[in-house]
């Protein structure tokens, strides 16, 4: 029997594009890039409209959320947010297959930081904001051909 080849994490790169996330509390959005800078961390989303709402519903921006290295107490706070509402203001979708594209902009993490949660308020249990655990700064590689006996 063939299987795929385990990925292989390398070291820390300034752009990570879809990066592995160890847990998720929301379904959505979805984390498209990160970007390491020695000045800024910058995350790009993508959200897409709520089937369960006649026009898609709503989505905000909580503007307490913050990132953190894993394992760290350290709280670096949202500095900007592009192209989304801070709360209370909300973007209303039109229809079901709408999305939206937003960028969050935090101060630079420390040197050497594997890995970070990304947290837009957390509150046991509540799953309407999104909270993302052990979120890989690093880039990761699979090897495309399968191995096989």
């Amino acid at each position: 029997m063939k299987k795929l080849k385990d990925p292989e994490v390398m070291e820390q790169e300034s752009l990570v594009y879809n990066p592995l996330v160890k847990h998720q509390v929301s379904k959505s959005p979805d984390i498209l890039r990160i970007e390491n800078d020695p000045d800024f961390t910058k995350i790009d989303f993508i959200v897409y409209a709520s089937p369960k709402y006649i026009n898609g519903g709503w989505v905000q921006m909580n503007i307490d959320s913050f990132i953190r290295p894993v394992g760290s107490s350290l709280h670096l706070k949202l500095i900007s947010a592009v192209n989304i509402p801070i709360a209370p203001a909300m973007h209303y979708f039109k229809t079901k297959q709408d999305f939206l594209c937003y960028t969050l902009v935090f101060p630079a993490l420390p040197c050497g930081t594997k890995s970070i949660d990304i947290i837009e308020k957390e509150i046991a249990g509540d799953r309407s904001y999104f909270n993302f655990y052990g979120v890989s700064m690093q880039k990761v590689y699979t090897e495309r051909l399968l191995v096989g006996n």
